[in-house]
C-alpha cells in the first residue's frame, strides 16, 4: 500500500502538467477529465505497492511517459498507455474500461507491457553476469520478444522505462537487483535501442549500466574527461573556425556542435586497444546540422563535404556514406575522418535537421515524417525476421545469441542482375543472399557470378565463385542454382544471418523426415524378404544395443550407408531371441554406475568406472570440447540425455562442470591397451623456413600407426601456424610424436589442442 508523501504528489503534479503541455494537441475530447480521475483515485486508493526499490509506480509511469515524449516523440496512446497501466496493475480500473474510454490501441498496448511483467514473474532473475542472464532468460527471451513484436509502441515504452528505472536508482541499496537490472540494460535493451536507431537513449542505458556494474572504470573516465574539457574544447573551436567562415560565406543555414563519446564507447576502446585513457585518441566527433527543404538535403550535406576535404585531408577508409544508402532504421548521415590541427583526426558527421532527429529519436521520429499509419519499411521487415527466427529456433540460448548477433553487425548494401537493392550484415556470404531471395533459392544454390564494386577486382568480373564467398557493400551478385543441390548439415557454419540459419535447419529437419521414411521403407523390404516380421518395440531395443539414442541418428546411417542393413537385421534377431540385456539409457550417475556391465564399463571400486577397449554399441561418447584418447586423464559427466560425455580432466570446460554440476560427474578411466585410433588436433609455431612442412609431414609418414588426416598452415611476417589433426592410439605415442617435431629446424612450439 502506498502513502503518498507531500514531496512526490508535488512531483507528480508537476509531471502530469509538463505531459498535458507536450501532447495536448493529440488527445481526444474528454481523454484529460478521465485520466485526471483514474490518476486521482490512484493516488487516494492505497490499493497500489511500490517497487523492488521503493519507487511509486505513479510518479514512474509520469517520468516515464515525459521521457517517452521527449526522447522518443511518441504521443496519445503510448503515453495514456504508461500512466494508466498501474490503475489496472492495481484494479482500479479493467482492460474493457480502458478500451471504452480511450480505445482499442491504448488497450492493447497495455496489454503488451502487462504480458512482458508476467514474464518477469515467472521468471525472476537474480545474476552476477551475462553469462547467468542468458542461461536464466534464454527460454523465456523468444515470448519476451514475440510480445514486443506485436506493437512497436511495447518496444519504445520498454526502452523508455528502462532508462527511466536506470536513472532513479543511483542511491538504492537493493545492490543485487540494481546489477540485475544493469545488466538486462546492457545485454537485452541497448542493442534494442541501437537497433531502432535510439542511438542517444542507448548511449545511457550503456553508460548507466557501466556505472553500476564498473563502478571504478566509469568514474575514472568520467574524472579524466572533465579534466580534459578545457583543452579539449579548445581544440574544438580551433578546429571548426575556419570551417564557420567557409560555411557562413555560401550563406547556408546550419549549426555545429562537438560531441564527446560516450564513457561506455571510452571504456570499449580502452579495453580493446589495451591501452589507458590517455591512448584514446578520437575523443570527440564534430556534428553539422543544416537546415533546409528536404529536396535540397543531398546537395547540400555533399557540398559541406567538398570545403570541409578541402580544407583538411580526409581519411577514405573511414568515410561513411548512409545518404545514398540509409541504414534500415532510417539513419541518413554522412560521416568523414580528417586530419586537424596538431595532426590529430577528428570525426565530422554531416546531416540534416529533419536526419538529425531521425537519430535522435529513430523509427519514432521515422513515422513523424512518413506518417504514423505509414509502412515502417525497413523496421516492419526486421520485425517479421525476428519472428521468423524465433518460431524456427527451439532453444531460447540459441535465438539470444543469434539475435544479438543481428543487432549489432553492421550492414551491407549488394545488388541482384536486376539492380534491386538487398541489405545484408557484414560478413554475409553468396549463400545468405541465396536464402534472403527465397528459400528454395538458398536450398539450391551452387554458387555466384559476381561484379565487384572494388575496382581492383574488376579484372575478375564475372568469375564464378562458390557460395562460401564473403560478399561486400556495391557487389552485384546473380545468384546460380542447381535442382540436383541439397542443404547439408555444414552450410549452418557458412552462413551469418539468422534467417538464413533457420531456413537451413528447417530444410535440413524435412530431408531427414524423407530419407527417414524413405529408409523405413527399405529396411521394411529387406525384413519382409527374410521373412522375418518387424515389431517396432524389438527395433527400438535393437537400435538401443547398437548405440542409438534417437531413430532419427539409426535412419540417418543407415541412409549414408555407414550402418550395414545386415548387421540391424542380425542384432534385431539376437534381441528377438532371447538377449534380454537392458536398455543403455542411463539416468543417473548413481544408476549408471549399478549398471556398467550392460555398457562394458566395469567399477573398480564404488566410485571409479572403468571404460574398456569396445567402445561400440555403448551409451556415452568422447567430448568433442576436448578429444580425450586413451592415457589421458579423463571424468566422465552424465548428460541431460540420460547419456554420458567423457572429458579430459584438463578440459577447459571441467572447473565449470565440477562447480555447478558435481552430482553428474563420474570418476573414470581407461583399461586394457589403447586399441583404438583417436583424433588429436597439434598447433605448431615456427620460422617460415623452405621445407619445413615438409619435414613436419615427414616426420608423421614414417610411422605407420600414425595417420595424418590433414595440415592447416597460415603464414605471416616470416612465421607459421598450423593445425595438424592427426589419427593415433594413445598418449604415449602422443608424446612420442610432440618430441619428434619439437626437434624439426625451425619449430618453435608445438602443443596439443
Amino acid at each position: 500500500m502506498i502513502v503518498f508523501p507531500a514531496d512526490e504528489k508535488a512531483t507528480a503534479i508537476q509531471l502530469y502538467r509538463q505531459l498535458l503541455q507536450s501532447i495536448s494537441s493529440t488527445l481526444q475530447e474528454d481523454d484529460e477529465r478521465l485520466l485526471r480521475e483514474h490518476i486521482l483515485k490512484a493516488i487516494g486508493d492505497h490499493r497500489l505497492k511500490r517497487d523492488i526499490f521503493g519507487l511509486n509506480p505513479v510518479v514512474r509511469s509520469l517520468q516515464t511517459s515525459l521521457l517517452a515524449v521527449e526522447e522518443i516523440g511518441l504521443r496519445r496512446d503510448a503515453v495514456l498507455s504508461v500512466i494508466l497501466q498501474p490503475c489496472v496493475d492495481g484494479v482500479i480500473l479493467t482492460i474493457d474500461d480502458v478500451e471504452k474510454q480511450f480505445g482499442s490501441t491504448v488497450s492493447n498496448i497495455i496489454h503488451g507491457l502487462n504480458r512482458i511483467r508476467d514474464f518477469y514473474k515467472k521468471s525472476p532473475v537474480v545474476c552476477v553476469d551475462h553469462t547467468s542472464l542468458i542461461r536464466t532468460q534464454g527460454d523465456n527471451f523468444r515470448n519476451l520478444l514475440l510480445s514486443f513484436a506485436e506493437d512497436m509502441r511495447v518496444i519504445l515504452i520498454m526502452i523508455a522505462d528502462r532508462v527511466n528505472l536506470m536513472r532513479q536508482i543511483r542511491d538504492t541499496e537493493n545492490i543485487i537487483a540494481q546489477r540485475e537490472v544493469s545488466q538486462e540494460a546492457a545485454y537485452l535493451y541497448a542493442p534494442l535501442a541501437h537497433k531502432l536507431g535510439l542511438y542517444k537513449l542507448k548511449s545511457e542505458l550503456e553508460d548507466l549500466s557501466l556505472k553500476y556494474l564498473e563502478h571504478n572504470a566509469y568514474y575514472h573516465i568520467k574524472e579524466k574527461l572533465n579534466a580534459t574539457k578545457t583543452a579539449r574544447d579548445a581544440y574544438i573551436e580551433r578546429f571548426i573556425h575556419p570551417i564557420n567562415d567557409k560555411l557562413s560565406a555560401t550563406g547556408m543555414k546550419y549549426h555545429m556542435k562537438g560531441r564527446t563519446k560516450s564513457i561506455h564507447s571510452i571504456w570499449q576502446k580502452m579495453k580493446k586497444q589495451k591501452c589507458n585513457f590517455e591512448g584514446v585518441y578520437d575523443l570527440f566527433a564534430i556534428r553539422i546540422i543544416i537546415d533546409c527543404p528536404i529536396e535540397e538535403e543531398k546537395q547540400l550535406c555533399w557540398k559541406t563535404f567538398a570545403i570541409i576535404t578541402d580544407m583538411y585531408t580526409s581519411n577514405p577508409k573511414r568515410m561513411r556514406d548512409w545518404l545514398s544508402v540509409p541504414k534500415s532504421n532510417g539513419y541518413e548521415s554522412l560521416h568523414i575522418t580528417v586530419l586537424g590541427p596538431e595532426q590529430k583526426w577528428v570525426e565530422v558527421q554531416i546531416r540534416t535537421v529533419r536526419m538529425d532527429e531521425i537519430a535522435e529519436k529513430g523509427v519514432a521520429a521515422h513515422w513523424r515524417y512518413k506518417g504514423v499509419k505509414a509502412d515502417a519499411g525497413g523496421m516492419d521487415e526486421w520485425l517479421n525476421s525476428i519472428r521468423q527466427m524465433l518460431e524456427n529456433t527451439e532453444d531460447g540460448l540459441t535465438a539470444m545469441d543469434e539475435f544479438r548477433m543481428d543487432l549489432y553487425d553492421d550492414e551491407i548494401y549488394v545488388f541482384t542482375p536486376r539492380g534491386d537493392l538487398m541489405k545484408l550484415p557484414k560478413g554475409a556470404t553468396v549463400l545468405d543472399m541465396a536464402y534472403h531471395i527465397h528459400s528454395r533459392v538458398g536450398s539450391q544454390c551452387t554458387g555466384a557470378r559476381i561484379h565487384y564494386a572494388d575496382e581492383k577486382q574488376q579484372d575478375e568480373n564475372g568469375r564464378v565463385v562458390t557460395f562460401r564467398h564473403e560478399l561486400h557493400s556495391g557487389d552485384q551478385v546473380e545468384i546460380i542454382t542447381s535442382s540436383t543441390q541439397r542443404p547439408k548439415p555444414e552450410w549452418l557454419n557458412i552462413v551469418k544471418t539468422s534467417r538464413a540459419r533457420s531456413k537451413i535447419r528447417l530444410a535440413l529437419k524435412e530431408t531427414q523426415q524423407k530419407e527417414a521414411l524413405l529408409v523405413k521403407e527399405m529396411l521394411e523390404r529387406k525384413f519382409r524378404n527374410r521373412k522375418i516380421d518387424m515389431e517396432e518395440s524389438v527395433m527400438m531395443r535393437s537400435m538401443k544395443k547398437l548405440g542409438y539414442k534417437e531413430a532419427s541418428d539409426f535412419y540417418r546411417d543407415l541412409a549414408n550407408q555407414s550402418l550395414d542393413v545386415s548387421a540391424v537385421i542380425d542384432k534385431y534377431l539376437e534381441v528377438q531371441q532371447g538377449d534380454k540385456v537392458p536398455s543403455a539409457e542411463i539416468r543417473s550417475a548413481e544408476e549408471f554406475s549399478l549398471q556398467t556391465s550392460n555398457f562394458n564399463l566395469q567399477p573398480v571400486n564404488d566410485d571409479v568406472l572403468v571404460i574398456g577397449q569396445d567402445l561400440k554399441g555403448v551409451d556415452y561418447q568422447l567430448a568433442h570440447c576436448c578429444n580425450p584418447i586413451y592415457g589421458d586423464a579423463v571424468f566422465g559427466f552424465v548428460t541431460v540425455n540420460g547419456g554420458i560425455k567423457i572429458h579430459r580432466a584438463d578440459c577447459p570446460n571441467a572447473p565449470e562442470m565440477h562447480r555447478r554440476f558435481g552430482y553428474r560427474i563420474v570418476r573414470a578411466k581407461w583399461s586394457g591397451k589403447g586399441a583404438s585410433q583417436y583424433q588429436i588436433t597439434l598447433r605448431v609455431i615456427g620460422n617460415d623456413d623452405l621445407g619445413i612442412v615438409n619435414n613436419l609431414t615427414s616426420i608423421i609418414s614414417k610411422d605407420e600407426k600414425l595417420v595424418l588426416r590433414s595440415i592447416n598452415i597460415d603464414s605471416h611476417d616470416g612465421l607459421f601456424r598450423g593445425n595438424l589433426v592427426v589419427m593415433m592410439g594413445d598418449t604415449t605415442r602422443l608424446e612420442a610424436l610432440i618430441k619428434k617435431l619439437r626437434t624439426v629446424k625451425g619449430v618453435k612450439q608445438v602443443e596439443r589442442i
